[in-house]
């Protein structure tokens, strides 16, 4: 009895690691170059492409979308988040003063990736804004 239970939590232990070990994005860790396009509807200017380098690794994967303000990102609670194959999708709201409902999704290529992230906030002053951000990245080298 004593070991059919053992062997059972052994294929259990074994199915759920393969589940998550499948279940990983096709993410090279490193220093990576991300390249932002912002689109704003019923702006009458394209706003220009921001460059930046980051080190990504699977566990900040998500974080490098939230947003940089220290107050900000005390509000913000990401929702939702699937990984489906290589793709993560993420829904963030964030509460307060700037609240916004941001969704995302990032396909991961090994050392590409690409994306869109749509935030969505409620001005008092110019009411609801949608932007839109189309984001891709390169893997350069390893984190220094």
């Amino acid at each position: 009895m004593v070991k059919k239970m053992i062997l059972a939590v052994v294929i259990a232990g074994t199915l759920l690691w393969s589940t998550f070990v499948f279940a990983e994005v096709n993410l090279h860790e490193g220093l990576w170059k991300i390249t932002t396009k912002i689109e704003m509807p019923g702006m009458p200017m394209q706003m220009p492409v921001t460059e930046h380098m980051q080190c990504l690794t699977r566990k900040n994967m998500l974080k490098t979308m939230m947003p940089k303000d220290q107050n900000q990102e005390k509000e913000c609670k990401t929702i939702n988040t699937k990984i489906s194959g290589n793709t993560v999708t993420w829904t963030t709201k964030c509460e307060g003063k700037d609240a916004m409902e941001m969704t995302g999704k990032i396909t991961y290529r090994g050392d590409t990736f690409e994306g869109t992230m749509i935030m969505i906030s409620n001005s008092p002053n110019e009411g609801k804004i949608k932007i839109i951000n189309h984001i891709n990245g390169r893997r350069i080298s390893e984190c220094k």
